[in-house]
Protein backbone atom coordinates (compact mmCIF):
# COMPACT_ATOMS: atom_id res chain seq x y z
CA UNK A 1 0.00 0.00 0.00
CA UNK A 2 2.37 2.22 -0.98
CA UNK A 3 2.44 5.58 -3.14
CA UNK A 4 2.39 3.45 -6.05
CA UNK A 5 -1.03 1.59 -4.76
CA UNK A 6 -2.74 4.85 -3.85
CA UNK A 7 -1.84 6.82 -7.08
CA UNK A 8 -3.23 3.83 -8.75
CA UNK A 9 -6.52 3.47 -6.93
CA UNK A 10 -7.29 7.39 -7.27
CA UNK A 11 -6.35 7.55 -10.43
CA UNK A 12 -8.51 4.66 -11.65
CA UNK A 13 -11.98 6.47 -10.97
CA UNK A 14 -13.05 9.64 -11.17
CA UNK A 15 -13.87 9.81 -7.16
CA UNK A 16 -13.06 6.97 -4.78
CA UNK A 17 -14.86 8.11 -2.14
CA UNK A 18 -18.88 9.80 -1.27
CA UNK A 19 -16.88 13.58 -1.12
CA UNK A 20 -19.19 13.94 2.18
CA UNK A 21 -17.52 14.11 6.00
CA UNK A 22 -16.89 11.29 7.44
CA UNK A 23 -19.93 10.93 10.34
CA UNK A 24 -17.59 9.80 12.87
CA UNK A 25 -15.62 13.16 12.86
CA UNK A 26 -18.89 15.29 13.04
CA UNK A 27 -20.07 13.11 16.14
CA UNK A 28 -16.40 13.51 17.83
CA UNK A 29 -15.46 17.11 17.21
CA UNK A 30 -18.01 18.95 16.33
CA UNK A 31 -17.77 19.78 20.40
CA UNK A 32 -14.54 21.15 20.66
CA UNK A 33 -12.85 23.86 20.83
CA UNK A 34 -11.24 24.60 16.72
CA UNK A 35 -7.34 24.94 16.55
CA UNK A 36 -4.44 23.07 14.49
CA UNK A 37 -5.50 19.67 13.07
CA UNK A 38 -4.14 16.79 11.38
CA UNK A 39 -5.88 14.83 8.95
CA UNK A 40 -4.42 11.47 8.17
CA UNK A 41 -4.97 9.75 4.86
CA UNK A 42 -6.85 12.47 3.68
CA UNK A 43 -8.08 11.07 0.48
CA UNK A 44 -9.95 13.88 -1.62
CA UNK A 45 -10.34 15.88 1.41
CA UNK A 46 -14.02 16.16 2.74
CA UNK A 47 -12.75 16.06 6.51
CA UNK A 48 -9.91 18.26 6.00
CA UNK A 49 -12.70 21.15 4.26
CA UNK A 50 -15.02 20.39 7.12
CA UNK A 51 -13.01 20.98 9.12
CA UNK A 52 -11.74 24.24 7.75
CA UNK A 53 -15.06 25.66 7.27
CA UNK A 54 -15.32 24.95 11.05
CA UNK A 55 -12.51 26.92 11.88
CA UNK A 56 -9.48 24.60 11.81
CA UNK A 57 -6.09 25.23 10.79
CA UNK A 58 -5.87 22.09 8.33
CA UNK A 59 -2.82 19.80 7.64
CA UNK A 60 -4.16 17.14 5.53
CA UNK A 61 -1.68 14.69 4.23
CA UNK A 62 -1.75 11.42 1.85
CA UNK A 63 0.50 9.64 0.80
CA UNK A 64 -1.02 9.73 -3.03
CA UNK A 65 -0.18 12.93 -5.02
CA UNK A 66 -2.81 12.31 -7.33
CA UNK A 67 -5.11 12.26 -4.19
CA UNK A 68 -4.06 15.42 -3.29
CA UNK A 69 -4.74 17.45 -6.19
CA UNK A 70 -7.47 16.43 -6.25
CA UNK A 71 -8.26 17.56 -2.41
CA UNK A 72 -6.84 20.69 -3.60
CA UNK A 73 -9.01 21.55 -6.40
CA UNK A 74 -11.75 20.64 -4.57
CA UNK A 75 -11.04 23.01 -1.43
CA UNK A 76 -9.98 25.62 -3.89
CA UNK A 77 -8.05 28.67 -2.69
CA UNK A 78 -8.88 27.91 1.22
CA UNK A 79 -5.81 28.76 2.70
CA UNK A 80 -7.22 27.46 6.23
CA UNK A 81 -5.75 23.83 4.64
CA UNK A 82 -2.39 23.06 3.67
CA UNK A 83 -2.40 20.33 1.84
CA UNK A 84 0.71 17.72 1.75
CA UNK A 85 2.17 14.51 0.44
CA UNK A 86 3.93 12.31 3.23
CA UNK A 87 4.21 8.27 3.93
CA UNK A 88 3.90 8.15 8.03
CA UNK A 89 6.01 5.41 8.37
CA UNK A 90 9.37 7.04 6.75
CA UNK A 91 8.78 10.66 8.24
CA UNK A 92 6.91 11.41 11.73
CA UNK A 93 4.01 14.53 12.02
CA UNK A 94 6.00 17.65 14.19
CA UNK A 95 5.95 16.36 17.71
CA UNK A 96 2.99 18.04 20.04
CA UNK A 97 1.80 20.36 17.07
CA UNK A 98 -1.82 19.46 16.46
CA UNK A 99 -5.39 20.36 18.49
CA UNK A 100 -6.39 17.48 16.76
CA UNK A 101 -4.93 14.18 14.96
CA UNK A 102 -7.38 12.66 13.07
CA UNK A 103 -6.92 9.09 11.53
CA UNK A 104 -9.89 7.66 10.29
CA UNK A 105 -10.11 4.28 8.38
CA UNK A 106 -6.32 5.01 7.86
CA UNK A 107 -4.14 1.62 6.66
CA UNK A 108 -1.21 2.44 9.37
CA UNK A 109 0.59 -0.75 9.16
CA UNK A 110 1.45 -2.44 12.63
CA UNK A 111 5.52 -2.43 13.62
CA UNK A 112 7.14 -4.22 16.31
CA UNK A 113 8.45 -0.81 17.69
CA UNK A 114 5.65 1.29 17.01
CA UNK A 115 7.47 3.97 15.56
CA UNK A 116 4.80 5.37 13.26
CA UNK A 117 2.60 4.85 15.66
CA UNK A 118 4.33 6.66 18.26
CA UNK A 119 5.28 9.50 15.58
CA UNK A 120 1.59 9.92 15.31
CA UNK A 121 0.84 9.89 19.23
CA UNK A 122 3.52 12.86 19.73
CA UNK A 123 1.72 15.30 17.60
CA UNK A 124 -1.18 15.62 19.79
CA UNK A 125 -0.53 18.41 21.50
CA UNK A 126 -0.42 18.59 25.51
CA UNK A 127 -4.73 18.55 25.45
CA UNK A 128 -5.38 18.15 22.99
CA UNK A 129 -7.23 14.88 21.29
CA UNK A 130 -6.55 11.65 19.22
CA UNK A 131 -9.57 10.35 16.76
CA UNK A 132 -9.03 7.11 15.62
CA UNK A 133 -11.60 4.75 13.85
CA UNK A 134 -11.79 1.70 11.61
CA UNK A 135 -14.15 -1.10 10.27
CA UNK A 136 -15.15 -3.66 12.69
CA UNK A 137 -13.51 -6.71 11.49
CA UNK A 138 -16.12 -8.73 12.58
CA UNK A 139 -18.18 -7.25 9.54
CA UNK A 140 -15.69 -8.30 6.98
CA UNK A 141 -15.63 -12.01 7.24
CA UNK A 142 -12.79 -14.01 5.74
CA UNK A 143 -11.61 -12.09 2.70
CA UNK A 144 -11.53 -8.78 2.47
CA UNK A 145 -12.54 -6.86 -1.07
CA UNK A 146 -8.76 -5.13 -1.98
CA UNK A 147 -7.02 -8.95 -1.19
CA UNK A 148 -5.63 -7.04 2.18
CA UNK A 149 -5.37 -8.43 5.39
CA UNK A 150 -6.95 -5.74 8.09
CA UNK A 151 -4.51 -7.89 10.85
CA UNK A 152 -1.64 -5.58 9.25
CA UNK A 153 -2.64 -2.82 10.35
CA UNK A 154 -3.50 -1.10 13.89
CA UNK A 155 -6.72 -1.49 15.34
CA UNK A 156 -8.23 1.67 17.45
CA UNK A 157 -8.17 -1.01 20.61
CA UNK A 158 -4.63 -1.80 20.10
CA UNK A 159 -3.30 2.26 19.39
CA UNK A 160 -5.67 2.54 22.85
CA UNK A 161 -3.70 -0.02 24.81
CA UNK A 162 -0.18 1.80 23.57
CA UNK A 163 -1.76 5.43 25.36
CA UNK A 164 0.70 6.10 28.42
CA UNK A 165 -0.70 7.53 31.36
CA UNK A 166 -1.03 11.02 30.31
CA UNK A 167 -3.54 10.29 28.12
CA UNK A 168 -7.64 9.78 28.99
CA UNK A 169 -9.87 7.67 26.95
CA UNK A 170 -12.82 9.42 26.30
CA UNK A 171 -14.59 7.18 23.98
CA UNK A 172 -13.79 3.07 22.94
CA UNK A 173 -16.63 1.37 21.60
CA UNK A 174 -18.14 -0.68 18.02
CA UNK A 175 -21.31 1.00 16.88
CA UNK A 176 -23.12 0.98 14.01
CA UNK A 177 -21.91 3.09 10.89
CA UNK A 178 -23.26 6.47 10.78
CA UNK A 179 -22.63 6.45 7.11
CA UNK A 180 -24.13 3.90 4.49
CA UNK A 181 -21.72 1.59 3.79
CA UNK A 182 -19.41 1.68 0.67
CA UNK A 183 -21.05 0.25 -2.52
CA UNK A 184 -19.94 -3.51 -2.39
CA UNK A 185 -18.43 -3.70 1.31
CA UNK A 186 -19.89 -5.37 4.98
CA UNK A 187 -19.24 -2.13 6.62
CA UNK A 188 -21.96 -2.06 9.36
CA UNK A 189 -20.31 -1.05 12.56
CA UNK A 190 -17.40 1.21 13.06
CA UNK A 191 -14.71 0.68 16.00
CA UNK A 192 -14.09 4.18 17.19
CA UNK A 193 -11.22 5.80 19.49
CA UNK A 194 -11.04 8.91 20.81
CA UNK A 195 -7.97 10.31 23.77
CA UNK A 196 -7.44 13.58 25.27
CA UNK A 197 -3.84 13.64 26.09
CA UNK A 198 -3.40 15.44 29.76
CA UNK A 199 -2.16 19.08 29.93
Amino acid sequence: MDAEFWDERYAGREQLFSGNVNGVLVIEVAELTAGQALDIGCGEGADARWLAGRGWQVTAIDISEVALRRAAAAAGADGRVAWMRADLTVTPPPAGAFDLVSALYFPLPRQRDHRALRGLLAAVAPGGTLLFAGHDLADLGAHHGDDLDPGDFYLPGEVGALLGAEWTIVVDETRPRVDPAPAGTGHAHDVVLRAQRGR
